[in-house]
């Protein structure tokens, strides 16, 4: 079984378990084909909830080239399984997933009332210099470092061994080994946006050879908690001895500095640094920034374009910013404007992305 086939059925257990779906892990879980449609690629499921049960159907994907990360085209109506309709009815599900996602995209840009988004799901790949993965030692870090049990005994299929699945306070968390490179450069691409490590962060990124995939669904907690979660079950994984750095937000972080910065959860702050990364670039036209996180938490992502401000006093008016809305809950709207002062009138302009994709607010500067 290849990793995207590994990998989608890991993510088809994960949502069938939910409370909303089986409740529980599958019976049976078997990929009974594939599929291409839209140029994404789909896997076709059947499961049983019960191992005297009937086969059900359920569809997963889709899934660009080798890559391993899905559009979110998950799900089941917990239909009968015929292999003669399979793929039909798989089709008809996707067809009406992107309908559904097509028209909320419409209103949004109809409306476009506000910048939020659904939040709560973090992901990031630690890049590992070996294909190991000590489950003991990762236990033994998680409970010393944040008290987070993580329970020795795991029930998984024999596609999951070299994942490890578990809840806490109610938000799922996935760990799993990945015995290959981050896929399509990814990681070797974005290490250069670390202005501060972009050495170190470059070389971290080209010398690593597998990663672990480490994700937490808020489900209905608080993205805040979601987010803090994510650090701390990342910040276990990056105590490895094989652990080169971790790709996360757009960027690459040493282990050493995504630990330290996750220290200051000890004293009740956030960790705004591991969660929002702000890059920096300058030209002939100014200073530019951005940020990357922000999205996570169903906000819209920042930006500065072609400021004649120093770069120093850029990057704190993002780190500002970013941390105003997500400890205040505040949302930027467009045509309005933002300040820390009396007479500081900072203009907001929601509009396509320069440098990150999708809607930003960009902040006048």
């Amino acid at each position: 079984m290849n990793e995207q086939r590994k990998a989608a059925q890991a993510v088809m257990e994960e949502w069938l378990s939910h409370p909303q779906e089986l409740g529980k892990k599958p019976a049976k879980l078997e990929i009974a084909g594939e599929f291409d449609l839209h140029d994404l690629h789909y896997y076709i499921f059947k499961f049983k909830k019960s191992f005297v049960g009937s086969w059900k159907v359920a569809v997963c994907g889709g899934y660009e080239g080798d890559s391993l990360g899905h559009c979110g085209h998950i799900y089941s109506e917990m239909e009968p399984y015929d292999p003669s309709t399979a793929q039909e009815k798989c089709i008809e599900m996707v067809e009406q997933i992107r309908q559904y996602w097509m028209e909320r995209a419409k209103e949004q840009e109809e409306g476009n009332q506000g910048t939020e988004h659904i939040g709560g799901d973090f992901l990031g790949f630690v890049l590992l210099s070996a294909a190991e993965f000590d489950e003991k030692e990762f236990r033994t870090a998680l409970k010393k470092d944040w008290g987070i049990e993580c329970p020795e005994e795991l029930e998984r299929p024999e596609s999951k061994q070299d994942a490890i699945a578990f809840e806490v306070e109610g938000m799922m968390v996935t760990v799993g080994l990945m015995d290959m490179k981050v896929p399509n450069g990814e990681a070797e691409y974005w290490a250069n946006s670390n202005f501060m490590t972009r050495e170190q962060s470059v070389a971290a990124a080209e010398n690593h050879k597998a990663h672990l995939l480490v994700a937490v669904l808020g489900r209905d907690a608080a993205p805040l908690e979601a987010g803090e979660l994510f650090v701390k079950i990342a910040c276990a994984c990056l105590k490895a001895p094989n652990a080169l750095g971790i790709y996360d937000c757009g960027t690459v972080w040493l282990p050493e500095h995504f630990i330290q910065m996750a220290m200051v959860m000890k004293e009740g702050e956030l960790p705004l640094g591991n969660l929002v990364f702000v890059g920096l670039y300058q030209d002939e036209k100014g200073v530019s920034s951005w940020t990357n996180g922000l999205r996570s938490f169903g906000k819209d992502e920042l930006e500065v374009v072609g400021s004649s401000q120093p770069a120093s006093e850029v990057y704190d008016l993002m780190m500002d910013i970013s941390a105003y809305i997500l400890e205040e809950g505040a949302v930027l709207r467009d045509g309005e404007t933002i300040g820390f002062s009396a007479d500081q009138k900072l203009s907001l302009t929601r509009s396509e992305g320069v440098y990150v994709e999708g809607q930003t607010i960009k902040i006048g500067f």
